[in-house]
């Protein structure tokens, strides 16, 4: 099966997976961060997070959590579609009213937010393994960010439905530090 096949079965998975969990049980889901990560993160780390599409792992609620403890948050910037991700700071998680929409249909801080490292930053992703694999999206920009990041720690959100026991990993594709789903953590033992 190819990545793009590969993907588009993962998607759909995953698409009926969430559609399936009764609004109720998806609102407590991803509530904070599991209390096993939390030791391993400094105090004045900043936390990289991703705006969550429909079907994604949702992070408004980590966002929250995490900017009231005192962190700075930062999400991914696109000047334009051919541009490199980089990421700017999110400062009203609670409203959202410092984001706009950005080139991909998602929204993202304004262009004059400021930039900004994460030291730990969570990622979305189509399909994960046990060994931390991860088959993202297909646009590379979390694997070249990390691949220029290596000290940042990466941690995957995901549904459980996005566990894969095999993944098509090339030599760019780079490897989490933990996967979080709701009923388990990868790699925080």
């Amino acid at each position: 099966m190819t990545k793009s096949d590969l993907r588009k079965s993962l998607r759909k998975a995953r698409r009926e997976h969430v559609a399936a969990q009764p609004d109720i049980v998806r609102g407590l889901l991803f509530n904070m961060p599991p209390r096993p990560l939390l030791p391993k993160i400094d105090g004045g780390a900043v936390i990289g997070l991703y705006h969550a599409t429909e079907f994604e792992a949702p992070t408004n609620a980590y966002a929250r959590f995490f900017q009231e403890a005192g962190h700075r948050i930062a999400l991914p910037h696109f000047a334009n579609e051919g541009a490199s991700m980089e990421f700017r700071e999110h400062t009203d998680p609670h409203s959202e009213t410092d984001l706009a929409p950005g080139p991909f249909g998602i929204v993202q801080p304004a262009h004059d937010a400021e930039l900004i490292s994460p030291d730990m930053l969570f990622v979305p992703l189509v399909g994960f393994t046990q060994r931390l694999e991860r088959l993202g999206q297909g646009g590379g920009h979390y694997d070249r960010w990390l691949a220029a990041n290596p000290l940042a720690k990466a941690i995957g959100l995901a549904w459980d439905v996005q566990l894969c026991d095999e993944l098509p990993i090339e030599p760019h594709d780079v490897k989490l530090d933990a996967v979080i789903t709701p009923t388990r953590m990868y790699g925080l033992d």
